[in-house]
């Protein structure tokens, strides 16, 4: 499902105009990615948690040359679904 998808989803179930719902899921997704930005987990309930996890520094493999690199430290969003989630996922 794209976002433009998604608006109309959310336009009809909320009863909402494009428009509206549009702004909404634009408000969420800034809220969601503000949190993250400052080291804040953010728990929907049924739907699951947005937490920024740490990586370690690694040694990996160039593909093409096959020489090692360094991998430096790094901060990954992650997403871990709730248990609601995985249950209708898996119906």
């Amino acid at each position: 499902m794209k976002k433009n998808e998604l608006v109309e989803k959310v336009a009809e179930g909320a009863s909402l105009t494009k428009a509206d719902a549009e702004r909404a899921i634009n408000a969420l997704v800034n809220a969601v990615s503000e949190a993250l930005v400052e080291g804040d987990k953010v728990a929907l309930k049924g739907l699951g948690t947005f937490e920024v996890r740490e990586r370690k520094a690694r040694t990996g493999i160039n593909p093409r040359t096959r020489e090692t690199i360094e991998i430096a430290a790094s901060k990954v969003p992650a997403f871990k679904a709730s248990s609601t989630l995985k249950d209708a996922v898996n119906k």
